[in-house]
């Protein structure tokens, strides 16, 4: 990694040239470009899953971290390639009165002619697709359950503003839970006339999870609390019985489904690399959380998305 201070964007984009030169890679196969937008305490750790993430999609990784609004402009850099990153690295540190327009630095050094994702690891913008760098990215990707503070009045915000492209890592975290929910529904195809989502009080995924199930189910959900960790259980009764999922420990579940014996069930929960690599997949708009947010808004209008109990021993 080469250290630049008070930098330039060309400059930066110079030394990525360099760097392939000195490591003997004139060209690199890289897919997208994906910037991710952080403060200073949470940049190590989103280095470290975006490294992960680099592994599965090459990409050009400019990591903008925001520092001091006051005072004189300034641009720092460290840039280089290898290191475990299979792509080229750019962490770009601003300063002063260029932290409010972090896209003049950004926008040189997109990758041309492929796809720019922008993702925010805690605090996003109300409206990412209306954020200047969100301008730039056919995919945006927000995480409200990394707010410090009113997760679930994050989640619904996103919910909102959403617009094509957009997407939230509390919807990536409940893919498991679906892709299951959906195959003991086709194992037992018998009608859903009620359903239940047991987790944290604090929980953006079990919201989610309760709208995408009264969205595609026509059924009202009873949203339940639990201690967790995350989403404990979710029930399905049907008319031949009960189909449901338990997960106590954050690792194994169990899955009943009437006239079948308990089967264990892996579902443990997965980190944010994991996560970020899974959203990097597809880069086109997701249709089901689209609608699954539309649903969201709608129950929380009625009242509804919102009714959250103590679930009982």
């Amino acid at each position: 990694m080469i250290e630049l201070t008070e930098t330039t964007s060309s400059a930066i984009a110079s030394e990525f040239v360099k760097a392939r030169r000195r490591a003997g890679s004139p060209a690199m196969g890289m897919v997208m470009t994906l910037v991710f937008v952080v403060d200073e305490a949470d940049a190590a750790e989103t280095m470290k899953a975006a490294r992960t993430a680099s592994r599965e999609h090459p990409a050009r990784v400019l990591g903008v971290i925001l520092g001091n609004g006051r005072g004189q402009s300034r641009v720092d850099a460290q840039v280089g390639i290898g290191s475990g990153w299979t792509g080229e690295t750019a962490f770009i540190r601003l300063s002063g009165e260029v932290t409010k327009h972090p896209e003049s630095v950004v926008l040189p050094l997109l990758l041309p002619d492929s796809p720019v994702v922008v993702w925010w690891p805690s605090k996003a913008p109300d409206n990412p697709a209306e954020d200047p760098l969100g301008r730039l990215a056919r995919r945006r990707i927000t995480d409200a359950a990394a707010v410090p503070r009113n997760k679930a009045r994050a989640m619904l915000t996103q919910c909102r503003a959403y617009a094509p492209g957009n997407t939230d890592l509390a919807w990536t975290r409940i893919t498991t839970w679906r892709a299951l929910l959906a195959a003991a529904l086709d194992q037992n195809p018998g009608k859903v006339v009620a359903a239940s989502v047991t987790a944290e009080r604090i929980s953006p995924s079990a919201d989610l999870l309760s709208a995408w199930l009264s969205d595609r189910l026509r059924v009202d959900v009873d949203r339940k609390s639990s201690d967790g960790p995350g989403i404990t259980s979710v029930v399905l009764e049907t008319k031949r019985g009960p189909v449901s999922i338990v997960r106590e420990d954050g690792k194994l579940a169990t899955l009943s489904t009437p006239g079948d014996p308990d089967r264990p069930v892996a579902l443990k929960r997965r980190g944010i690399d994991e996560l970020l690599a899974e959203e990097l997949r597809r880069l086109d708009p997701d249709d089901v959380y689209a609608a699954t947010v539309k649903k969201m808004v709608k129950l929380n209008a009625k009242g509804t998305s919102v009714r959250t109990k103590k679930a009982t021993a």
